[in-house]
């Protein structure tokens, strides 16, 4: 048996475990690619395959990491409170948020720092993490009895029949994902007391496999704040309860109610613009891709025509240098989303001339020619704000002449609590990813692998350039629609399964597979024509001219 691996080529008799075939500290991977497959580092090598080693610096294995984070943190409050319900939620500075309940006391910091020892005492012991399947009618029977009724319940909607649950010493339990094959391998993480829980750093991928500095974000706080109230008011934090409700043909009263959450919001926005609208000159948005920036700015502008404000929408787009001048990124290539790829010039002088009451021609960029035109001269009237969207909105180094005072920032994003289950929450990214391939192959035929394919591009333009100013915001429009993944399911699936298992995209595919199998189907026809879902679906009444 000839394994490659590292650059080598090693050979074998006999099956050998992954583990075994690392050279020096074996802590410096946390998983492996085995001939394209993500594979745990217990796993059992017993053919030919070529192997690669993964680290921190990979998002699988950060992944991985994650997931055994949140496990042993469980474990360990088990053992303290044995009572005690915990709860994950992905929240302010790339952490997790754990609530916990049932302990007969407000959390406090010397419950933490219990936790916290208990921890490092598991750690330090290097328990094995062994996994095993068991039926999924063993499982359910299993969850009911310890009270885990959440994981029970999810289990209803699996297709498979059996269920991979993870043992350490007399503890089980499942994650959605895999682990590492002992509590040693946690090195690095972070407690911070965050009333009424705990917030959970660890290592990120995009961080070069370290904990990022934390920022404790009041405004993204107050917001996931929200969305977690959200998830209570409509009883939908979780894919089973969401799925309950559509099983009880409620379907469309539940889209109702997000939607009109999105009207409400965009209510107390406008009010919130028109009530300073005697000094702000420029409302600013961004967000990350496939926040829903196009139909939320539409939307945004109608509701300020409502209050008699018609502002003047510039795509930053416009502003390109001609030619296509960008900087070079570390891998040799143009950097478009570089703040630099703009004439940033030009755009401040376009915007301190409009505030300051003269005529301005504004620039049109042809994309095929790389060239920019200008159109008539334009001059802003009476209370008649600017309206600029794009990823350098909130960054001030695109309208240094333009005192703060005079600006409105708006930071669009979906800001979900959603869970798989108790310990398992939704990752935020991932829903943009789904939205981003449906909307891709929707308006551009491209493949699920393109998008897979730019995506990492894509999230390092996001840390670098809108992630940066996002705490700058004045207001943070939460654009996540709690039934949006019932909808976006059927068109993702296909896409996503007609990924060959060779392709190199396949493993990240693969996963938003298992992980979309658990919705259950809403209908594209119920959804609104201005809802930011029909932005990634098709049928906008924004992409749609008037035929009246």
């Amino acid at each position: 048996m000839k394994i490659q691996i590292q650059g080598k080529t090693i050979t074998r008799e006999e099956p050998v475990r992954v583990s075994e075939l690392i050279e020096g500290d074996k802590y410096q991977y946390q998983a492996a690619k085995i001939n394209n497959r993500i594979r745990e580092l217990d796993y059992i090598i017993d053919k030919d395959c070529e192997v690669s080693l993964l680290s921190l610096n990979d998002t699988e294995a950060a992944t991985i990491y994650q997931s055994t984070l949140r496990y042993l943190v469980i474990m360990a409050i088990e053992r303290i409170y044995p009572k005690a319900r915990v709860i994950f939620n992905y929240s302010v500075s790339r952490s997790i948020f754990a609530s916990i309940s049932g302990i007969n006391h407000a959390f406090m910091q010397k419950d933490l720092d219990k936790i916290k020892e208990e921890l490092d005492k598991i750690i330090a012991e290097d328990l094995p993490i062994k996994r095993f399947s068991i039926s999924k009618e063993e499982a359910k029977k299993y969850y009911n009895e310890i009270g885990f009724k959440d994981k029970a319940k999810i289990l209803a909607y699996r297709k498979e029949s059996t269920v991979h649950m993870y043992e350490c010493g007399d503890y089980k339990n499942y994650m959605f994902g895999y682990m590492l094959p002992s509590t040693g391998y946690i090195k690095k993480y972070n407690f911070r007391l965050y009333a009424p829980g705990f917030i959970i750093q660890y290592p990120r991928a995009e961080n070069k496999g370290e904990i990022p500095a934390f920022e404790d974000e009041r405004v993204f706080q107050n917001a996931l704040r929200e969305a977690n109230r959200w998830g209570n008011i409509t009883t939908a934090s979780y894919i089973s309860q969401m799925n309950e409700i559509i099983e009880q043909g409620k379907a469309l009263e539940f889209i109702n109610i997000c939607e009109t959450r999105h009207n409400n919001q965009l209510a107390a926005l406008g009010e919130k613009i028109a009530r300073d609208i005697n000094t702000l000159r420029l409302i600013a948005v961004a967000g990350p891709s496939s926040s829903g920036k196009t139909t939320f700015t539409n939307r945004l502008r109608i509701q300020l025509k409502t209050l008699g404000i018609d502002p003047l929408m510039i795509s930053v787009d416009d502003f390109y240098n001609q030619g296509h001048m960008a900087p070079i990124d570390e891998f040799g290539k143009p950097d478009f989303e570089h703040i630099d790829a703009l004439d940033r010039k030009l755009f401040d002088e376009v915007i301190y001339k409009l505030i300051n009451g003269e005529e301005v021609a504004l620039p049109k960029y042809n994309f095929k020619t790389q060239a920019r035109s200008f159109g008539e001269p334009v001059k802003l009237g009476k209370h008649q704000p600017i309206m600029i969207e794009g990823i350098h909105a909130l960054n001030d180094e695109l309208t240094p002449s333009i005192p703060a005072e005079l600006k409105f920032k708006v930071y669009i994003a979906p800001q979900a609590q959603l869970h798989i289950d108790d310990h398992n929450p939704i990752s935020l990214s991932d829903i943009r990813l789904i939205r981003r391939m449906v909307r891709d192959f929707e308006t551009r035929n491209s493949s699920c692998e393109q998008t897979l394919e730019m995506w990492p591009s894509v999230r390092r333009g996001e840390f670098k350039w809108i992630y940066p100013h996002q705490s700058n915001a004045d207001f943070v429009f939460n654009s996540e629609l709690s039934y949006e993944l019932c909808v976006l399911k059927k068109h993702a699936l296909p896409l996503l399964e007609a990924v060959d298992t060779e392709s190199p995209y396949f493993i990240q595919a693969n996963r938003l597979v298992k992980f979309l199998k658990y919705f259950t189907d809403i209908s594209d026809k119920w959804i609104p024509c201005n809802s930011i879902i029909r932005e990634f679906i098709g049928d906008s009444i924004f992409y749609t001219k008037d035929k009246c």
